[in-house]
């Protein structure tokens, strides 16, 4: 992601991943934002303090509810967004073994799935890639997690599965920080746990 502010930081691998028994927890919530160096939040700033601190379920919570909504399926993104009627909610697709997607919305205030249904324009070849990226991740999400806040502190509001530029698969993770209401995007290799790319949405 790039624009106005951002800041790419390129660092040496992270340690290796958590094991599972540690999976993904946030850290504690920081105390309210200050604003920016010009003394006003700016719009995405606005959003995500508006936004983050009234999901009252965590992503993991959501990823299982997700999951256990759609039997033998693992998860390949989530996110925090707004629903319809403009309450928080997880915009989550998990897939199953041979690669069919399903969407699965989770209400972020009550953790309770609101709506689930098989992504209907998914082809052979879409459902063949998918399934090979799954079954090559050797790095989970939570563990991707873990090693996103190890290195920053904050609230995670999204993680999935993607192609990073360098071409290797990679867990994408979300970090809010509390204080500032940035964001940090982490590229986490799925094979070996290595912190491909990371970013600072400063807008």
């Amino acid at each position: 992601m790039s624009g106005c502010g951002d800041e790419e930081v390129e660092g040496p691998a992270a340690p290796s991943p958590a094991s599972p028994g540690t999976e993904g927890a946030t850290r504690s919530p920081t105390p309210p934002a200050s604003p920016t160096p010009t003394g006003r939040l700016t719009e995405d700033q606005a959003g995500r303090k508006a936004l983050v601190p009234s999901a009252k379920t965590v992503w993991d919570q959501a990823a299982r509810a997700a999951t256990a909504k759609v039997s033998g399926s693992k998860l390949v993104e989530i996110e925090l967004d707004r629903s319809a009627d403009g309450g928080p909610e997880w915009d989550t697709k998990v897939a199953t073994t041979d690669g069919t997607a399903h969407d699965v919305r989770v209400d972020a205030v009550t953790g309770k799935v609101t709506h689930s249904r098989a992504e209907p324009d998914q082809d052979s070849d879409d459902k063949r890639e998918l399934a090979d990226q799954l079954r090559g991740a050797e790095i989970s999400p939570q563990q991707a997690v873990t090693t996103a806040t190890d290195r920053e502190e904050g609230v995670v509001t999204a993680v999935g599965l993607e192609d990073s530029d360098g071409g290797a698969t990679a867990w994408s993770v979300d970090v809010v920080t509390q204080d500032d209401w940035y964001k940090t995007t982490f590229d986490i290799d799925t094979a070996n746990g290595k912190v491909l790319h990371q970013e600072v949405d400063r807008d």
